[in-house]
């Protein structure tokens, strides 16, 4: 080839490559940025200060009642007091009330707290109120200019929902973690409270927890809560408490600074494949009553032992959880609709929810 035809080869690569730069240039590529601009300012960060009072293990030789006498040690150990600080994240849930919502656990024992906006804004928040069993609690700041984060609808999550994780893990502020929804309804994390889970794979770490988890629309679907982890940092299992669950639990913190659960009166378990099989049940699914209190409201609405729960105000039932925290979640004097199988025919009840207190010998829900 000559030298002018190698220049005009060379000189037309590079003209090619200077156009297929700016075609490529004024395409715009698809980024989660505009959803993080909006979301940021409604996450906050959350730093507590308090004293814990705990019992610290007494040396071996004073467990002899006869010492533990002589050097007047208390039972159990020797009570101690100590400061702390830790730190957390909270979403602002509502800008003109100052409202925001977290984890129990972030603001537990605090007696300061501090809200830090991503603004770099701080000021004091009390605790407007906080529930055990779910491990949400409720702030309020009195602050103007606030952002608030819209509510999602957790109903409506799929496994394989992209979701964004905002929160002040390891006190680095601000920081965004991109996953999917990796489950839906997770148990046995917490044995004790209720749960119902979201499980997601975007990074999750100490000091997100009361953060938000967040869907493409920038909406709020769930509150950061946990990691499965052995040595405390992430492996890609985190769980949220789903936004519906907020807004039940956050509705009745706001109006009566705790959650007022009834009494139901029944003990609940899972059906087996093999009895949903027997009983026809749809989608193999129903929650077996295996206890009724005497005098309850389950034994007063008619409710029997070995009834099968279906449906909760027409919602298809899963699991003993599900039908657990939907319980868990109505105010005393509220009523519900379940339907029933019974000998292979459905009936339908109303059960209302009695204060606590009220049976010699409640159930567990």
């Amino acid at each position: 080839m000559k030298i002018d035809q190698l220049i005009r080869a060379l000189l037309a690569t590079l003209a090619f490559s200077i156009s297929a730069t700016a075609n490529a240039a004024s395409v715009a590529l698809p980024s989660l940025a505009p959803v993080i601009r909006a979301a940021s300012p409604a996450v906050v960060n959350i730093a507590t200060r308090g004293t814990l009072t705990e019992r610290v293990p007494v040396n071996p030789l004073l467990e002899d009642p006869y010492f533990r006498r002589f050097f007047n040690v208390p039972e159990g150990g020797v009570v101690r007091r100590r400061q702390f600080q830790s730190a957390g994240s909270g979403v602002i849930i509502d800008a003109k009330n100052g409202y925001i919502v977290t984890n129990r656990h972030v603001i537990e024992n605090a007696s300061e707290i501090t809200v830090t906006l991503l603004d770099d804004r701080h000021f004091q928040a009390k605790v407007v109120g906080s529930d055990e069993g779910t491990d949400i609690a409720v702030l309020k700041v009195a602050e103007p200019h606030l952002t608030e984060m819209p509510l999602g609808n957790s109903s409506h999550l799929e496994v394989g929902d992209w979701v964004l994780a905002i929160g002040n893990p390891f006190g680095l502020k601000h920081t965004v973690t991109v996953g999917i929804v990796s489950a839906l309804g997770r148990t046995g994390i917490h044995p004790r409270g209720y749960e119902d889970f979201i499980q997601t794979d975007a990074s999750i770490n100490p000091g997100n927890s009361g953060g938000a988890l967040v869907n493409l629309n920038g909406e709020l679907i769930g509150i950061n809560s946990a990691i499965l982890s052995k040595d405390g940092g992430n492996i890609g299992i985190g769980f949220a408490i789903p936004v519906n669950m907020v807004k039940a639990v956050m509705e009745q913190l706001i109006t009566y600074g705790e959650v007022k659960r009834g009494i139901v009166g029944i003990k609940l378990r899972d059906v087996t494949p093999e009895e949903a099989e027997s009983l026809q049940l749809v989608n193999a699914h129903g929650v077996e009553i295996s206890e009724v209190a005497p005098d309850s409201p389950a034994d007063r609405a008619g409710i029997k032992v070995g009834d099968v729960a279906v449906s909760m105000n027409g919602v298809p039932l899963e699991s003993a959880a599900q039908l657990r925290n939907g319980l868990a979640l109505l105010r005393v004097g509220q009523s519900v609709e379940i339907r029933l199988l019974r000998k292979g025919a459905e009936r339908s009840v109303t059960l209302t929810i009695n204060p606590p207190g009220t049976l010699n010998r409640p159930g567990p829900t």
